[in-house]
């Protein structure tokens, strides 16, 4: 009951008062990034979703466009701006992701929504975490998050999408607002954000 109908409305309900609680640091925020980007705070990407559904996340742009000469972009850790570093150490670059919970195309808590060229590089194991809408936040993020590698990235999101309950998503919430005060797990050992996933090699 909890799953298929009770969620939702804790989602889009809990998402609401969020959105309006942080409305001011939602406001300083984009003023920030607006300026250090010039004039592009958002960032929008499409990712799959329940079933494989592609929609359309929107998080607050934390690096630049900045591309080398030969029309490249630079890597992650060069086009990080001091404010971007900020938002993300902070986790204050997930705000805008309520949005996305508010239209259903996400849940609060969940298996983190990731590219789509990854879909055809999961084990049928790993595509498990699609039954589920992806979250802001969930199993493997507060279970070392982008310190951790992808097989037991996945491996947390498949336990989490057969173990899912109330009490569970309320648990990883309290651990997920933990981690955002320590700072843990927010990089990959030597990266600015994390490697990409390039198959189950």
């Amino acid at each position: 009951m909890y799953k298929n109908f009770f969620k939702r409305i804790f989602d889009f309900l809990f998402a609401l008062s969020l959105l309006c609680f942080l409305s001011p640091v939602f406001f300083i925020v984009f003023v920030g990034l607006f300026i250090a980007n010039q004039g592009k705070p958002l960032f929008f990407q499409l990712r799959p979703g329940k079933e494989e559904k592609i929609f359309k996340i929107v998080k607050f742009k934390t690096m630049t466009d900045k591309k080398d000469g030969e029309g490249n972009l630079l890597p992650d850790v060069k086009r990080l701006t001091k404010i971007g570093k900020f938002v993300r150490k902070t986790s204050l670059d997930e705000i805008p992701q309520l949005i996305n919970v508010l239209k259903g195309d996400m849940s609060l808590i969940g298996p983190r929504p990731l590219l789509p060229e990854y879909l055809p590089l999961y084990s049928e194991e790993q595509k498990k975490r699609h039954l589920v809408r992806p979250g802001i936040t969930g199993w493997a993020q507060v279970n070392g998050r982008n310190a951790i590698s992808w097989k037991d990235k996945f491996k947390l999101d498949v336990w989490y999408v057969e173990n899912q309950s109330f009490m569970l998503d309320i648990k990883i919430l309290f651990l997920t607002i933990k981690k955002v005060f320590v700072s843990e797990g927010i990089s990959a050992v030597g990266q600015a954000t994390t490697e990409p996933f390039k198959g189950n090699l």
